[in-house]
C-alpha cells in the first residue's frame, strides 16, 4: 500500500489534506486557549455569605419565574410586572433607577438601569446587564431569571444602602434589558441593541460589557454537556462549568474576565473567543454591544447546550442549582470589581 503520493499533483493534494485539519485545529486552539487553570476537585462548604447569597438568588428567581411566569410582549402585564419588581429591588437598595422606554410592536417597553459614577475614570464605562423577558410561554427560570438575580446581587455590593458600598474607579452601570428573546433577537426592537445604540450615539466609552445569561443550570453527569461542531473536540462532556464567551474582537476582554474568575473562584470555568457564526457565540445581549464596536462577553451555563428545559414550560425555579449559582456570582463579583479598575490603577 502506498502511503505517500509520488507525483507533484498528488503531493500537493496530500499537503492540502493535511493543511486543512491542522489549520482548523490551530485556529480553534487559538479561540479556546484561555489564561489560568480551571478549578477541579470537590467544593468547600459555602461560606455564610455565600449561603445567604444562595437564598437571595433563589428568592429572586422564584418571584420572577414562579410568581410572574412567562414575560414577553404578548403578555405586557407580566413584562411590566417584571420591570416593576426589578425597579423595586433597586429602589430598596437606595439606587435612583433610570429607564429607557421605547415602542415595541405597539407596546411600550423599557430598559432599566442604575449608575455609579467612577471615582477617577468617570468617562470609562463598564456595563453589566441581563435580560428580564422570556421566550414565548416559558417561565424562564434559567433563561433568564437567573441572570437577573445575579444582576441584582452584584449591584447590591455597590448599593447606597450597603453597609460598606464599593466605589468603582470607572463608571459602573447595571442594566436590565427587555426584548432579548425572539422575535426581537437581532432585530431593532431588541432592548440591548436599543441601549447600545444610545451609548454609541452619545459617543460613550464603554470599555467592557458583561452579559449575564442563563447562569443556574448545572449537571455533572457524563454526557450532560453538548456543543456545536467542532467545539465538541475541545471541551469535556459534563455540564458542571460556567463559560465566558465572546467574539474574536472581544478576545482580550474574555481573557481578562476568565483570568480574574479563575484567580478568585473555586469553580470550573471554560472560555472561548470565536467568530459569531459559530452557534452560541452571539446568543445574548453582548452581541448588541459587540456590533456597536464595544468589547463584550457573555457569562453563561450554556443554556440549550446543557439545559433540556431551555425555552420550555419546564424551565422552573426548582430545576436550578442555587449553591453552584452562588459560587459563580461570588466569583463574578471579583470580575466586576477588576473591570472597574483602570489598568493604570490595577494591582
Amino acid at each position: 500500500m502506498r502511503l505517500f503520493p509520488k507525483t507533484r499533483l498528488g503531493k500537493l493534494r496530500f499537503a492540502l489534506l493535511l493543511a486543512v485539519p491542522i489549520s482548523l485545529g490551530a485556529g480553534f486552539f487559538h479561540f479556546t486557549n484561555m489564561p489560568g487553570e480551571s478549578f477541579a476537585g470537590p467544593f468547600e462548604p459555602l461560606s455564610p455569605e455565600e449561603a445567604a447569597l444562595s437564598v437571595r438568588l433563589s428568592e429572586h428567581v422564584t418571584r420572577l419565574a414562579g410568581g410572574i411566569g412567562a414575560r414577553d410582549v404578548t403578555r405586557p402585564e407580566a413584562l411590566e410586572s417584571a420591570a416593576r419588581l426589578i425597579l423595586a429591588a433597586w429602589t430598596e437598595m437606595g439606587y435612583e433607577v433610570r429607564e429607557q422606554e421605547y415602542d415595541s410592536q405597539g407596546t411600550a417597553v423599557r430598559n432599566l438601569f442604575v449608575e455609579l459614577p467612577g471615582a477617577s475614570a468617570r468617562g470609562e464605562i463598564v456595563v453589566v446587564g441581563a435580560h428580564y423577558d422570556t421566550a414565548y410561554g416559558s417561565p424562564g427560570a434559567d433563561d433568564n431569571a437567573s441572570g437577573v438575580a445575579a444582576l441584582l446581587e452584584l449591584s447590591r455590593e455597590y448599593a447606597p444602602s450597603s453597609p460598606a458600598p464599593r466605589t468603582p474607579a470607572r463608571t459602573l452601570r447595571f442594566v436590565a434589558f427587555v426584548n432579548e428573546e425572539p422575535p426581537h433577537f437581532w432585530k431593532e426592537t431588541m432592548g440591548s441593541g436599543v441601549y447600545a445604540d444610545l451609548c454609541r450615539s452619545l459617543d460613550e466609552d464603554v470599555v467592557a460589557m458583561v452579559s449575564l445569561e442563563s447562569l443556574g443550570y448545572f449537571d455533572a453527569g457524563a454526557g450532560s454537556q453538548r456543543y456545536p461542531w467542532p467545539l465538541n473536540h475541545f471541551y469535556g462532556d459534563r455540564g458542571d462549568f460556567i463559560a465566558f464567551v465572546g467574539s474574536t474582537s472581544s478576545r482580550e476582554l474574555v481573557h481578562e474576565c476568565i483570568a480574574t474568575f479563575r484567580e478568585h473562584a473555586a469553580f470550573p470555568s471554560e472560555g472561548i473567543a470565536a467568530p459569531i457564526w459559530i452557534p452560541g457565540i452571539g446568543w445574548s445581549d453582548h452581541l448588541s454591544f459587540d456590533l456597536a464596536g464595544y468589547p463584550a462577553v457573555m457569562v453563561t451555563a450554556t443554556a440549550p447546550f446543557r439545559n433540556r428545559n431551555y425555552h420550555r414550560l419546564t424551565d422552573l425555579p426548582a430545576t436550578l442549582d442555587y449553591e453552584r449559582m452562588a459560587r459563580v456570582v461570588a466569583g463574578l463579583s471579583s470580575v466586576v470589581e477588576a473591570l472597574t479598575r483602570p489598568p493604570a490603577t490595577a494591582e
